[in-house]
């Protein structure tokens, strides 16, 4: 299932993998991969494609949706070394390989159809999600999140992220909010940026794939609706 959001289709396809698609055919596609989301997939219809962290880097992933001429767009930090599973260097992949620190901008496109922009995204350590001695799972440096300008409207996806005041001041028409909890924000904070946010829609992703994501998505809609911010459900990727 796709959701609308005036001229753009998108649709989560489970774990952190978004496809986002704009009336004149971009493509842009966030983080695919990982834990079967894209098992019997091979669209290969890639403009964009975006890769927040070392934990959402699958270079399988990547090759099963990027066109041939797609500009690949990873977080400086994802490093092939520090994962322990088989992927490719980022060096290794066959594409326009862009690499982009915790706040720059860029513009993808023969005729500049998206805007770009890569912004922190972390565990803070005296935050909800670090333990009794300031670990964390994300710290600073270990990823990044996007926001992307295209087809008249701005989608904002903050990555394996807490729900960080810098945030808060971003406009943003799509917010795909990462509901799963445990080691990124939970949907009581998500619902709390959400407002803050202030989106023309949001929609969750990032939830149930994996048990250390489970959540309840319905309870996160009725709280989010009720703050009267419209919110939808992907529901096919929902229910896998």
């Amino acid at each position: 299932m796709s959701i609308r959001h005036d001229s753009l289709s998108v649709t989560w396809l489970g774990y952190a993998t978004v496809r986002i698609e704009t009336a004149d055919d971009f493509v842009a596609y966030l983080d695919p991969g990982r834990y079967g989301v894209l098992d019997d997939y091979y669209a290969r219809d890639g403009d964009l494609v975006c890769i927040t962290h070392n934990h959402h880097y699958d270079s399988d992933g990547i090759e099963r949706v990027a066109k041939e001429d797609a500009t690949v767009v990873v977080y400086e930090g994802v490093d092939a070394s520090d994962i322990d599973r088989d992927v490719k260097a980022v060096d290794e992949l066959d594409y326009d390989v862009v690499r982009v620190g915790e706040e720059d901008h860029l513009t993808v496109g023969d005729i500049g159809q998206v805007d770009l922009w890569s912004l922190p995204a972390y565990n803070e350590p005296d935050g909800p999600h670090a333990d009794e001695n300031g670990d964390v799972v994300h710290p600073r440096g270990l990823g990044c999140a996007f926001m992307l300008s295209l087809g008249g409207r701005t989608v904002f996806w903050p990555g394996d992220s807490d729900a960080l005041d810098g945030f808060r001041e971003l406009e943003v028409s799509l917010f795909l909010a990462n509901i799963g909890g445990s080691v990124v924000m939970d949907r009581h904070e998500a619902a709390d940026l959400a407002e803050a946010l202030d989106p023309d829609l949001v929609l969750p992703i990032h939830y149930n794939t994996i048990e250390l994501l489970e959540t309840d998505e319905e309870a996160f809609v009725t709280d989010v609706a009720k703050r009267g911010i419209p919110v939808v459900l992907d529901e096919r990727s929902a229910n896998q």
